[in-house]
């Protein structure tokens, strides 16, 4: 930040841990090489007296051990699990595409072919985890992750086990971030199967690929809550017949005669161009080290190293923009923005944090600030899905700050919109290259 340091270096394991990729409720993801290899990976970080208050061991343990066993290609994988003294660390496989809803928002809607393309391999791994008894229970936008072929690849699976939900009835109870994708049964908390409502999730995961916009879609929650319940939504004049036979199908409100995956799999439409999931099964996969994180033998622990603080060096700076080119740092040009997204300025830092402070204010924010991190909150009665957003600044040369937003909860499309307007707010501090004056 200013006056140097972008913080300290942290080893854990063998991994060497970088950027913030992602933040939710209960964990932290962030970009983790292995020194040895020089292989990337996500690392998902929890807090570990969290997982243990919420009596859910025994569950968590089955979960991570089914989803280490499971290499299916629209899943992300997880590799190994390590404990700190206070922490939980899941290595899982790094995919650097962005999410999926990053093309509707940058492009619109996708054609009715490149939308049955995604949804048939959302079906791929809902079924495949289904199969092994494992229930996403929170499809939304920020799970589906696109590799560098346009591979989708499904994250958080089994992991959902983390939010803390289960009651003592032993079924499952949920808080939502985004009700908008959530199904009847889930909003009305009666306690529910996972396969019928993650089914409801891909139903509306498609109508918005192929829509550009949600189905379900109100400012007033009672009233979003009535239109899921009913299931009351309307068609765009573009969607096939066969396409809105199937996700009215999907989109039953009744759990009980919503249409099953394999009734999917036979529709007609979903058929058109095919292609079953090809993947190897697991070679032996070793378990031990999910017992480990979780017998609280002291040997097994790994601890979190920091290495010497350093300024952001030109080497930093690239590796932060997206595929080592400069040029996209500067995003502003291409007028893409993904759940996280940097410009660079020439203003002093404290100027840079009061400017966001008033570009944010008038959008309905609640600012909290520390040090150069401020966390903006979407005011509660005003914003669907609460949209939270984290920015920080850092000093990349003497006077040259680079600002970086992630969002760190509600929806895609919500933050898309909010950046154009928030971004429009801050205009007179955002360094001009000449490509885009």
């Amino acid at each position: 930040m200013s006056g140097g340091g972008v913080g300290t270096r942290t080893r854990v394991g063998k991994y060497e841990l970088g950027r913030t990729l992602g933040e939710g409720s209960f964990a932290k993801v962030k970009y983790a090489r292995d020194v040895r290899t020089g292989n990337s990976f996500a690392i998902k970080i929890l807090d570990k007296q969290q997982v243990l208050r919420h009596k859910m061991v025994e569950q968590i343990k089955r979960e991570i051990s089914t989803m280490k066993l499971i290499k299916h290609p629209n899943v992300v994988q997880i590799y190994e699990v390590m404990a700190s003294k206070t922490k939980i660390y899941i290595v899982l496989e790094f995919v650097d595409g962005g999410e999926l809803f990053d093309k509707v928002a940058n492009h619109g809607k996708l054609k009715e072919d490149e939308a049955r393309r995604y949804f048939q391999q959302l079906i791929n791994a809902v079924d495949y985890c289904h199969s092994r008894g494992v229930y996403h229970r929170d499809l939304k936008p920020e799970n589906l992750l696109l590799d560098s072929y346009g591979t989708l690849k499904v994250s958080d699976f089994g992991l959902s086990a983390f939010a803390p939900q289960i009651r003592e009835d032993g079924l499952l109870h949920t808080t939502c971030g985004t009700p908008n994708y959530v199904a009847p049964e889930v909003l009305n908390d009666k306690g529910y199967d996972g396969t019928a409502s993650d089914i409801w999730s891909c139903g509306v995961i498609l109508f918005v690929l192929m829509a550009g916009y949600l189905p379900f879609d109100e400012p007033n929650l009672v009233t979003l809550y009535k239109k899921i319940s009913k299931a009351e939504f309307l068609f765009p004049a573009w969607f096939s017949s066969g396409a809105k036979k199937l996700i009215t199908r999907i989109l039953d409100p009744n759990p009980h005669t919503r249409i099953t995956i394999s009734n999917i799999l036979a529709d007609e439409w979903f058929k058109k161009g095919y292609k079953p999931p090809y993947f190897e099964h697991g070679e032996d996969v070793s378990l031990d080290d999910i017992d480990a994180v979780f017998n609280n033998s002291e040997e097994h622990l790994v601890t979190e190293k920091k290495e010497k603080p350093e300024s952001m060096n030109a080497f930093e700076l690239i590796s932060r923009s997206q595929g080592f080119n400069l040029g996209n740092l500067f995003e502003k040009q291409l007028g893409l923005v993904k759940r996280e997204t940097r410009f660079t300025s020439q203003c002093p830092p404290n100027e840079i944090m009061s400017k966001i402070e008033e570009a944010a204010k008038p959008l309905g924010f609640n600012v909290r600030k520390h040090n150069y991190k401020m966390k903006l909150q979407g005011d509660k009665s005003g914003r669907k899905g609460h949209l939270s957003v984290a920015t920080e600044v850092f000093e990349v040369a003497p006077s040259l700050h680079m600002v970086e937003l992630r969002k760190t909860g509600g929806d895609t499309l919500e933050f898309h919109k909010f950046y154009k307007n928030f971004s429009s707010g801050l205009k007179d501090i955002v360094w001009k290259t000449e490509t885009n004056s």
